[in-house]
C-alpha cells in the first residue's frame, strides 16, 4: 500500500514537472506575462489560442503579442505568414532589404599608346591601307611627271623613297620646256605653208554662191542673177515632219492628248503651231481641226472647219484610229 501511495507520487510529481516544462511565458504589449502552451493549430488571423491550465484556454490576438514573441513565432512555417504584417521592420532592416549591390561593369583595357604608323601597321586593315596610300603616291608621282614634263622613272623613284614629299616638289617645280632648234629652212617652209588670200577666203572663188542666192565674183567680173530669182531672197524654211500615232502603238485617252498637243488647246495658237493641224481618223469618219475646244475623260471636242463656218464635234477615245499631226498645207 505504501509503495502505491509513493509510485502515484512520484508519477503527480513527474506530471507537474513536465507540464512546467512544456509551459512557455509569453510577454503581451501591455506588459502583463502569460504562461501557456501554444496551439498552433488554431492560428488564424485573429489571433492564437494558449492553453493555460487544464481545459483553460485563451486566444490572444496577434496585435498584444510583443514584438520579440512575434519574431519567435515567425520561425515557425505555419505561424510566418499570419504574424508577418505584425512585425515591425527597423529602419536598418529595412535598408538592408532595400539596399542594391553595385557591380562595377566590366571595363575594356586601354590599348598601348602607338605612333600613327605603327597603329596601322598592327593590324590587317592598316596594312591594307597603307599599301592603297603608297600605290596612290606612285599614281600621283606619275601623272605630275606628264604634266611638268619630267621624265617619268625619276619622278616615280624619288616618290618611291620619299612618299608624298617627292611628288610635291616635282609639282612645285616649272613645267620643262624643249627648246626647238630653228634652222634656215624654218622660214621658207612657213612662207609656203601661209595660206593665200584667196584660200582665206572662199567666197571670192569662182563659181561660190551664198547661202542667200548671191554669187561672188572677182573684182572686175560679172554677176548672173537666175530667173525668178533676187539677190538677198532668203530660203523658206522647211515645213516640220507629219507624225502619225496609230492605235495599238499608242493609248488615246486624256492623258495622251494633253501631253502630246498641249499647243491645241489655247484660242491664241503659237508661231511653230500656228500652221499646224490634227486629223483625226475615227469609226464616224475623218475630221480636221486646228483647236481641242473641250476635253473629258471619254472623249474630245475638235472645232472642225465647215466652209466658211467652224463646228464643234466630239470624238469619244474608243472611236480614234489614228491621229496625224501635219503641216496645214502637206
Amino acid at each position: 500500500m505504501v509503495r502505491r501511495l509513493c509510485l502515484a507520487g512520484v508519477i503527480l510529481v513527474s506530471g507537474w514537472l513536465l507540464g512546467t516544462a512544456f509551459a512557455e511565458e509569453f510577454k503581451l504589449a501591455d506588459g502583463t506575462v502569460l504562461s501557456g502552451e501554444l496551439l498552433a493549430a488554431s492560428a488564424s488571423d485573429a489571433g492564437v489560442q494558449i492553453k493555460v491550465g487544464d481545459g483553460k484556454y485563451e486566444r490572444v490576438p496577434w496585435a498584444n503579442f510583443s514584438q520579440a514573441d512575434l519574431k519567435n513565432f515567425a520561425k515557425i512555417k505555419k505561424l510566418e505568414p499570419l504574424v508577418e504584417p505584425f512585425i515591425e521592420i527597423s529602419q536598418e532592416e529595412k535598408i538592408k532589404k532595400t539596399e542594391v549591390p553595385i557591380q562595377q561593369p566590366a571595363r575594356l583595357e586601354r590599348p598601348v599608346p602607338h605612333s600613327l604608323l605603327g597603329a596601322l601597321s598592327s593590324s590587317g586593315p592598316g596594312l591594307l591601307m597603307l599599301l592603297l596610300l603608297y600605290a596612290a603616291n606612285i599614281y600621283a608621282a606619275y601623272e605630275i611627271a606628264i604634266f611638268r614634263a619630267r621624265p617619268v622613272p625619276l619622278v616615280c623613284g624619288v616618290a618611291a623613297v620619299l612618299p608624298f614629299i617627292g611628288p610635291i616638289i616635282f609639282l612645285c617645280l616649272p613645267t620643262a620646256v624643249v627648246p626647238v632648234e630653228q634652222t634656215w629652212d624654218a622660214a621658207p617652209a612657213a612662207a609656203a605653208q601661209a595660206p593665200t588670200a584667196e584660200a582665206v577666203n572662199p567666197m571670192q572663188a569662182e563659181g561660190a554662191t551664198h547661202s542667200g542666192a548671191l554669187r561672188l565674183a572677182r573684182p572686175g567680173s560679172t554677176e548672173t542673177v537666175e530667173p525668178g530669182q533676187f539677190q538677198g531672197e532668203e530660203e523658206k524654211p522647211a515645213r516640220p515632219a507629219t507624225l502619225t500615232f496609230q492605235r495599238g502603238q499608242y493609248t488615246f485617252n486624256r492623258r495622251f492628248i494633253e501631253t502630246k498637243f498641249p499647243g491645241f488647246f489655247g484660242v491664241v495658237r503659237r508661231d511653230a503651231d500656228r500652221d499646224m493641224v490634227l486629223v483625226i481618223k475615227s469609226a464616224r469618219g475623218e475630221y480636221t481641226g486646228q483647236r481641242i475646244s473641250r476635253i473629258a475623260a471619254n472623249d474630245l471636242h475638235l472645232m472642225v472647219q465647215r466652209g466658211p463656218a467652224s463646228e464643234e464635234v466630239m470624238i469619244p477615245f474608243v472611236e480614234i484610229k489614228e491621229i496625224v499631226l501635219k503641216h496645214k498645207d502637206a
